[in-house]
């Protein structure tokens, strides 16, 4: 498997001929408010790879779209050149066309060229405390032999009862974890930081993990470097994958 991050959630995933993106976003630094959001965020850094760079698609994996840093302008434009976008019932409502809306656990097969089959399946998401309400958000796992046994992909989501229940039904090969400890609002987590990565990571003791969307906006409180830190802390370094923007990172088992 090849893994590239684009920037922010955006990671382009590369496996046995298909090719995947997650959450795209490709608009230049500003400052920006989706249409179903009242905060405005300050995007700090641009892709590493533009939109006419990408190539075909096979899928877009689309945790959610209504928050602009998962969704932007660019990545919109993108969505009706995809065969297939999955994503929230609620949010396949609003984007028509060729999304696929999915509740968690509900999965859909992807083939292409008579190759192996992915199973795409939506996972839980819980994107903040108890509480905020921040509209519906999924994670999504990927497998081949059976479901989840490939990539785990958590969302914007804390670690909570519905992503300990993707770890006791799955086992996948790498997990990328959207670990950017993001306070958009005040000063509590909207997204994993170290502590929920820390727990991830020893919820799935076989896989690798990367981390990511812990760049390029105003609102991310926690880097790629931080966390790194506190995996040392803990001596678990060697379960984190260094994520370098523009740099294509291969796993192999």
């Amino acid at each position: 498997m090849t893994l590239t991050l684009i920037g922010g959630p955006t990671v382009l995933i590369e496996y046995d001929g298909y090719r995947l993106l997650t959450d795209p976003t490709f608009d230049p630094p500003g400052q920006y408010q989706g249409a179903h959001s009242s905060v405005k965020h300050v995007k700090t850094e641009g892709p590493s790879i533009s939109i006419d760079e990408i190539g075909e698609l096979d899928a877009v994996l689309l945790s959610h779209d209504h928050h602009f840093d998962n969704l932007d302008n660019s990545g919109r434009s993108l969505l009706p050149m995809v065969s297939a976008v999955y994503t929230t019932r609620s949010g396949a409502q609003r984007l028509g066309e060729n999304t696929v809306g999915l509740d968690p656990f509900e999965s859909r097969l992807l083939q292409k060229d008579g190759r192996q089959a992915l199973t795409v399946t939506a996972t839980p998401a819980r994107h903040g405390p108890i509480g905020i309400d921040v509209g519906d958000v999924v994670g999504f796992a990927l497998g081949t032999e059976t479901h989840g046994d490939l990539v785990y992909i958590t969302g914007d989501t804390l670690w909570f009862d519905g992503t300990a229940e993707v770890a006791r039904r799955f086992s996948p090969r790498v997990v990328i974890l959207h670990a950017g400890a993001a306070e958009p609002r005040g000063r509590f987590h909207m997204t994993m930081g170290s502590e929920d990565s820390l727990e991830a990571a020893h919820a799935f003791p076989n896989a690798a993990l990367v981390s990511v969307h812990n760049e390029g906006w105003g609102h991310l409180r926690e880097t790629q470097d931080q966390l790194a830190h506190v995996f040392a802390s803990f001596n678990l370094s060697n379960r984190l994958s260094r994520f370098e923007k523009g740099k294509p990172l291969s796993i192999s088992w």
